[in-house]
């Protein structure tokens, strides 16, 4: 069964200007609810453009854009000379994002401090440095866990602590059912977690194969062995039993599942996951229909990191 999109994009075009050339042309594009999307492309090919017709930053000059979720959007230059103090300007977006002054205020002081940014909190935005800002504008985008949180560039200029606890946000994000789509000039940028690619050349929008390989997330894994849900069909289209091993796991499982291991013990199976994605595939499992049986959790051991080498190298399927 198809997810349900948060927000799509049907034969849409951007230009700038009644005869200026096209930025973007017949782009379709469906972000699922729940899912990580990468986008990338060379400088100047309309990655800002499309994550901005996404935020509903810009409006389409052709084509439809459906779908309204809470949105918060992280641009590539936050404009800085506001007259606010950071935890002022994060209490006052709070309130923008519909929280009350006081939920505003507490969420506006713990991002500041998630980020390591509340040492100057009521310092003036136009004295902070770049870094600092950088981290004002990424705590406004999550005061208020957005349905949809779009990034652009969002961990230039932040420090390793703030970058990876940017990471830990969007994990938490989509493991929460919302979704994120990112533009990163780092190439290693959450590289083998991301659901879907998508490559911005010239004025048009192509689907990349995303490989979820151990050589691009050497991070922590999860390990999580289920049973096929009861009458799931296998590839002969037989109704088979819990734990077959023909039943086919939902898309964005399978999408995360860096290697699949096959009779862990009988009728089981074990999927290997990067440790951040862990919460959003347990929570697709259960909720799938009909629903996966998950047997056991735990952190991946040397045998499924050896099955994850193999994988990489092809000797498992």
């Amino acid at each position: 069964m198809e997810r349900e999109h948060a927000v799509r994009l049907d034969k849409v075009g951007r230009r700038y200007g009644m005869r200026g050339p096209w930025v973007l042309r017949e782009v379709d594009l469906g972000i699922p609810a729940g899912a990580l999307v990468r986008v990338e492309g060379g400088n100047g090919t309309g990655k800002s453009t499309l994550l901005r017709l996404l935020a509903g930053i810009d409006a389409p000059s052709e084509g439809r854009v459906a779908g309204r979720p809470r949105t918060a959007f992280v641009p590539e230059r936050f404009p800085a000379a506001l007259p606010f103090t950071a935890v002022g300007y994060l209490t006052h977006m709070g309130r923008v994002h519909g929280l009350a002054h006081g939920a505003a205020r507490r969420r506006a002081t713990e991002w500041l401090e998630r980020f390591g940014a509340d040492g100057y909190a009521r310092t003036p935005l136009s004295e902070l440095s770049k870094g600092s800002s950088q981290k004002v504008a990424v705590a406004q985008a999550l005061l208020a866990d957005p349905e949809l949180l779009v990034l652009d560039e969002a961990w230039t200029g932040l420090d390793a602590p703030a970058r990876g606890e940017l990471d830990r946000a969007v994990a938490e994000r989509t493991a929460a059912g919302g979704s994120v789509v990112f533009v990163d000039h780092d190439p290693l940028r959450l590289r083998g977690l991301a659901e879907a690619t998508y490559a911005v050349t010239g004025s048009t929008l192509n689907r990349r194969t995303e490989q979820a390989t151990s050589g691009e997330w050497a991070g922590p894994m999860v390990s999580i062995e289920v049973q096929g849900p009861t009458g799931a069909q296998g590839a002969s289209g037989a109704q088979g039993p819990p734990g077959a091993q023909g039943a086919a796991l939902p898309a964005s499982v399978a999408a995360a599942v860096v290697a699949r291991t096959e009779g862990v013990a009988p009728g089981l199976l074990r999927l290997t996951v990067p440790e951040p994605h862990s919460d959003r595939v347990l929570r697709e499992l259960l909720t799938a229909r009909p629903p996966w049986h998950v047997v056991r959790v735990h952190a991946a051991d040397a045998d499924a990191h050896a099955a994850v080498r193999a994988a990489t190298d092809g000797e498992v399927r």
